[in-house]
């Protein structure tokens, strides 16, 4: 049976207040098993700190997913090697390189490819904002040179990127929707066409919400269609602290970020379930 696992992102977990209050790496974990998340999203750069995390993770009978920032096709071999010794669903990929023409990525794709090939362990493409796949129309030509490449959807970058217009248009429904084609995961931010992260229980954002939440269905009905039947489906909620979560004059954020997380995991179970009640 196809399943959902909800992680939280241990950098959502920041704080970045104007007092410096941080709460300690082992408070944060504890917080995120207790509401009920499946996991979380763990940085593979640092082989101490990825030990601790998923240490705990493991012990708690919760499991996670690489993060990894590679600028060159060599960057990503000890990522994998920690991988191997630690575990992990997938490795979130960020490419932080940004090619000008499409032939120049090809060798990072094709060498991470065959990199993850040769290790056995999945590895999944971040859309994400400054990286190779920043912009949707470039994102869409590399689809066309990889049809098959699975992608993580961090789709908010998109929409600011692109500043669609409201209400999105058929066409521009169409591009996502070819991105969410590819996706065999999600990371969790709403966005509006101006703003990179927007409240979820402020009124005036409510179309916002629901408009990706619609992307959202429209992604995992397409996983649930060309994944295996065993298969995990990861969703990252991954409310960004400042400057991403917007401050007041004082320096505060608007709203409870770290609760805005929680119903956010709670409006994605509902949704599968949803899905998953139709078949």
């Amino acid at each position: 049976m196809q399943t959902l696992a909800v992680y939280q992102s241990l950098w959502a977990m920041e704080r970045r207040r104007p007092d410096g209050a941080e709460w300690p790496l082992r408070t944060q974990l504890e917080m995120i098993r207790d509401a009920g998340f499946d996991g979380a999203g763990v940085r593979f750069v640092d082989p101490a700190y990825a030990r601790e995390v998923t240490d705990f993770l493991r012990a708690n009978a919760m499991t996670w997913q690489a993060q990894c920032y590679p600028r060159s096709v060599a960057d990503l071999a000890p990522v994998l090697a920690l991988v191997r010794e630690l575990g992990a669903d997938h490795v979130n990929l960020q490419p932080d390189i940004r090619p000008y023409r499409l032939e120049d990525c090809i060798p990072f794709i094709e060498g991470w490819r065959r990199l993850a090939d040769a290790a056995g362990v999945a590895v999944h493409i971040e859309t994400h904002r400054d990286r190779m796949t920043t912009d949707l129309f470039f994102t869409l030509h590399l689809l066309d040179c990889f049809p098959d490449l699975r992608l993580t959807g961090d789709i908010s970058h998109y929409l600011v990127g692109r500043e669609f217009a409201w209400p999105v248009s058929a066409e521009n429904h169409a591009l996502m929707h070819r991105i969410l084609d590819n996706c065999w995961g999600l990371h969790g931010r709403v966005a509006s066409r101006e703003q990179i992260q927007v409240q979820l229980g402020f009124p005036q954002h409510q179309g916002w919400v629901e408009l990706f939440m619609g992307w959202w269905e429209y992604a995992i009905r397409s996983w649930r269609k060309r994944a295996a039947p065993d298969a995990v489906f990861t969703f990252l909620c991954e409310l960004g602290p400042p400057t991403y979560a917007i401050t007041g004059a004082d320096g505060y954020e608007l709203s409870d970020r770290w609760a805005e997380s929680i119903v956010m995991k709670d409006m994605i179970r509902a949704l599968w379930d949803r899905i998953a009640a139709e078949d």
